[in-house]
């Protein structure tokens, strides 16, 4: 366990600087609602989405640089998972999609934030759902917007990585003829095991613990290489191929950054 999680608690108290925030992100919000429901209601799609994440990351003391070509349409990222602040980065810096567990959708005003960004919920538990769950996946990809899956299934501590669930990558074997499936590293430095919300801290103290930061949280998004076809026909080497590919840039950004624990 890091120091900086061990002692969460210490840190989570409510603070002005917290409640700034909130209060600057609820105003954010409050001013993009009606031109993002009146594009709604005109059935186009809202700009208003992408226009909050970023705002919200800037609120929250994200501060963002990128490396790499992004893939703009068709495209499934799979990206190491640290922190909620993922969430705002690649959905401001991507115009990205996510795929989330089933039990976000289901929170109060996080679930509606998260349908208004067309979120692809999934019951990682029920055996069951699988098929529809694939299929509502691969419908997201088929409207060509990109979409991020968190392949570790749950927060890391962002110098590393956890396994990757296999069975997460069954919505795109086969994979559709114009997708392409793309690494991402985010990368929060050397601050990455604070950032992290990792166990016993709850994801309330996280965030408040986060908001409550004075200094800034620089992070490099590293949009590495594309997988190669010959990975694409099955979700485990799809899977292997993705975190070995992530892997190594951690290693690579570890290796150019004395300082990176």
């Amino acid at each position: 366990m890091s120091p900086s999680i061990a002692s969460a608690t210490d840190r989570s108290a409510i603070t002005w600087r917290t409640v700034a925030r909130l209060g600057l992100m609820v105003l954010t919000l409050l001013f993009l609602i009606v031109p993002h429901l009146l594009y709604r209601a005109a059935r186009r799609p809202s700009p208003m989405v992408m226009a909050f994440l970023n705002a919200a990351g800037w609120i929250a003391g994200l501060r963002i640089r990128t490396t790499g070509t992004r893939l703009r349409r068709d495209v499934l990222f799979v990206s190491n998972h640290v922190s909620w602040l993922d969430i705002l980065a690649l959905g401001g810096a991507a115009r990205s999609a996510f795929v989330s567990k089933a039990e976000i959708g289901s929170a109060p005003l996080v679930g509606w934030l998260a349908d208004q960004n067309h979120t692809v919920y999934v019951q990682r538990e029920a055996r069951r759902e699988i098929h529809n769950q694939a299929n509502d996946l691969r419908n997201a990809l088929a409207r060509g917007r990109p979409v991020t899956l968190f392949p570790e299934g749950t927060t890391g501590p962002g110098d590393g990585l956890l396994p990757f669930r296999a069975s997460l990558f069954q919505a795109v074997i086969p994979t559709p003829p114009k997708l392409r499936v793309q690494p991402v590293f985010l990368d929060y430095g050397h601050e990455a095991n604070d950032i992290a919300w990792l166990d016993p801290e709850s994801g309330l103290d996280n965030f408040k613990r986060l908001l409550a930061r004075a200094r800034p949280i620089h992070l490099t998004i590293h949009y590495l290489d594309p997988l190669p076809d010959t990975v694409e026909g099955d979700r485990k080497l799809l899977a292997e191929a993705a975190r070995a590919a992530i892997a190594a840039e951690i290693a690579r950004s570890s290796a150019g950054a004395p300082h990176r624990l």
